[in-house]
């Protein structure tokens, strides 16, 4: 599977990112040695336990086996645990031909090494004891998600429909279903199709030849049509007589028409919602216990259908808990009702420039208004505290970071931090203590700046902590900081003027957004 093909199904999935990307095995297939046959792999909670001896014998035993290479200390591989015994569990009640396995990756370096396995967890799945090329688990950590995306390797991953009455107790089943109205089920497209239907595990896939099911539904040529309890009630997606089947816009389609068309914002919902690939999203911040916000959503819903594709319209209760979404556009739960609109892409945010009424019309001249560089985007910036300037360490924000960083007279050393952030956390005390030393230099500022609720014009920040150097001077130049964050090395670098030797260790770990939520697809620890 190549890499724009894996790409374009993992968004199908509603995940940020892979387990891990996995390399070519340094060794061949081993052969079972003889005196290992009679051997019994040991199981827990249902799980065979694995090593480099009992791998070859699960291999020759089970034709389908998922194996998690995991650590003992990783965080990330316990919270899995429970979840991957759940999966076993319930492909086992129901005979599923798959086994579950896991394998001490410390313990077990030559097989580390053999799979390519540079972090944890990292699961592989094997199929007909095929040793040399396992496939990468992409999928979801939850238990459900495991056992369905198994579930569609070593079963069908879409239903043969023969005629009305399956196609009609498939739709009535499942909330979104997604059937290709095939002629001819050898053609190419029917194979794109149902590979697509193997890694989009929240979509139920049905495919069908028959003419008069093609009748039925109003059909005359090959066509995906997505049927959906909601909205419109259905979309379709005619293939292309010429081009065939393409998998990047059919998936596109599928994301888009299998989302309502206005989503409301929760921790089931957000996954898909930053999967969608939609750049633009307006939000519409309410109060859901008040009935004259509820009432708002009329409008707002009926302004969407013009859209669809090219801005995610999404509702916010402001009474649930989305304190952080408010925080992240500068919102109090009092200014509800109110729209915002960003560009997850470039991040910049937008609100309405008047104060009118929320409704379908004002909602659409919005949206046109910033689709056509008509409004100028907002930044985010604190109130400029009293007593910003009285400790050693100065407090910035939005309001005063130009005048600070870029005072000519003084050379300025910033940390860009995270409040929820444990690398800035650790690094706190250094960073005291240098401003303690350097407290009667007045030309050398120590400064911090909360990057969570405070945005720059001159430059964004993704990674926490970042620290950067502002010389003195009319240059404007700014020095990124990628050394060790102790005392001795800044001051090597405050009193070099932004120089450090070569030999210095190289940019320590920082903390990103996406490394706070496990919600989907769990990060990887390192070896």
């Amino acid at each position: 599977m190549d890499g724009r093909f894996l790409t374009v199904l993992l968004l199908l999935l509603g995940v940020s990112g892979p387990w891990g990307q996995g390399q070519e095995p340094e060794s061949p297939s081993e052969v079972l040695p003889e005196e290992s046959s009679g051997e019994e792999v040991p199981k827990e909670d249902g799980i065979l336990v694995l090593s480099h001896r009992t791998l070859s014998l699960a291999l020759q035993e089970h034709p389908a086996l998922m194996v998690e290479f995991y650590a003992p200390w990783c965080g990330h591989c316990k919270a899995l645990a429970p979840e991957y015994s759940k999966a076993a569990a319930l492909l086992a009640a129901e005979s599923a031909s798959v086994t579950l396995a896991k394998v001490d990756g410390p313990a077990e370096p030559e097989l580390t090494k053999e799979f390519g396995v540079v972090g944890y967890p990292t699961l592989k799945f094997f199929q007909n004891g095929n040793r040399t090329n396992p496939e990468e688990y992409t999928g979801p950590q939850k238990a459900e998600g495991i056992a369905e995306w198994l579930r569609r390797r070593v079963g069908p991953s879409a239903v043969h429909l023969e005629d009305e009455e399956g196609v009609q107790a498939l739709i009535a089943k499942w909330e979104v279903v997604v059937i290709g109205f095939f002629q001819d089920l050898q053609e190419e497209d029917v194979a794109t199709f149902l590979a697509l239907a193997r890694d989009a595990l929240d979509i139920t896939f049905g495919f069908t030849d028959q003419p008069q099911l093609f009748q039925k539904f109003g059909l005359t040529k090959d066509t995906v049509v997505l049927f959906k309890k909601f909205d419109e009630g259905r979309a379709d997606f005619p293939v292309d007589k010429d081009t065939g089947l393409d998998l990047g816009d059919l998936s596109r389609f599928l994301i888009i028409h299998s989302m309502h068309l206005v989503t409301e914002f929760n921790s089931q919902t957000s996954p898909k919602i930053f999967a969608a690939k939609i750049l633009n999203h307006l939000l519409l911040f309410v109060n859901q216990t008040l009935a004259q916000h509820r009432e708002l959503l009329t409008g707002f819903r009926e302004a969407a259908p013009p859209f669809r594709g090219q801005v995610l319209f999404v509702m916010v209760d402001v009474a649930a808990d989305n304190g952080h979404v408010l925080k992240y556009f500068g919102l109090k739960a009092e200014e509800a009702p109110t729209l915002r609109l960003i560009n997850v892409e470039t991040t910049k945010k937008y609100a309405p420039t008047d104060v009118v009424p929320i409704t379908a019309a004002s909602v659409a001249a919005f949206c046109q208004a910033v689709l056509h560089g008509q409004v100028k985007p907002y930044l985010l910036s604190q109130e400029i505290p009293p007593d910003w300037d009285q400790r050693p360490v100065k407090t910035l924000v939005g309001k005063n970071f130009e005048q600070v960083a870029f005072d000519e007279t003084k050379s300025v050393f910033v940390k860009f931090y995270a409040p929820w952030c444990s690398h800035c956390k650790e690094m706190a005390p250094a960073w005291e203590a240098l401003a303690e030393k350097y407290r009667d230099r007045e030309d050398i500022v120590i400064a911090e700046l909360d990057a969570t609720a405070n945005e720059l014009e001159a430059f964004s920040v993704h990674g926490y902590p970042t620290l950067k150097f502002f010389p003195a001077g009319p240059d404007r130049k700014v020095i990124e900081y990628k050394s060790t964050r102790d005392l001795e090395t800044f001051s090597k670098f405050l009193d070099s003027g932004g120089d450090l030797p070569e030999e210095e260790p190289k940019e320590p770990a920082v903390s990103t957004p996406e490394t706070q939520d496990n919600s989907t697809v769990g990060p990887k620890e390192e070896l």
